[in-house]
């Protein structure tokens, strides 16, 4: 029997805002066409929200983490609060255990809101979204942009066309029972 989906997490640039590399100016940040629809699909039904973004750009010394807490608080300011953020400000050379495609994060995040991988989905726009979801054991939705390349949408277990349609696929599947 299938669990119902407790917590949405989604990706933060590229997903919930339009992608802006590097961005450190809250001026810059422009939600997506469906992210206050998708949003309110799921507060709504009670169903908590989180963020999971890699933040590279901290450790390239490109911005810094203050910068990167007023993006966030600008992203809130436009789209609501969220239940839990977390953000990892490593370089893919890390060797992080957050940073996507590392499962960290999901797991963070699930620890915050008191619930297990099987009752969240990540939604995102890139590969290393959905493996670190399946790194995690949790469901996950693909929401191809421009920067989204064929062969990861190729190999995506679920696609949607916006951000509201990825909404409305976890919302369906946290609802069915197996």
């Amino acid at each position: 029997m299938g669990l119902d989906v407790k917590a949405v997490l989604f990706d933060r640039d590229g997903t919930l805002i339009k992608d802006v590399p590097y961005n450190g100016d809250p001026e810059r940040v422009v939600p997506v066409p469906t992210a206050a629809r998708a949003l309110e699909m799921v507060r709504t039904r009670g169903i908590r929200t989180g963020v999971v973004t890699n933040q590279s750009g901290v450790a390239r010394k490109l911005i810094t983490p203050a910068q990167v807490s007023q993006v966030n608080d600008r992203v809130e300011q436009l789209l609501g609060s969220f239940d839990t953020w977390q953000v990892c400000p490593h370089g893919s050379d890390d060797g992080c255990p957050c940073r996507k495609p590392a499962p960290g994060m999901v797991f963070a995040a699930c620890a915050a809101l008191g619930l297990t991988t099987d009752e969240v989905v990540l939604i995102g726009d890139i590969e290393s979204d959905m493996t670190a979801a399946r790194n995690a054991g949790a469901r996950s939705v693909l929401v191809p942009t421009e920067v989204t390349r064929l062969d990861e949408i190729e190999r995506a277990t679920v696609t949607a066309s916006d951000l509201q349609a990825a909404v409305e696929w976890a919302l369906w599947s946290g609802s069915r029972h197996d």
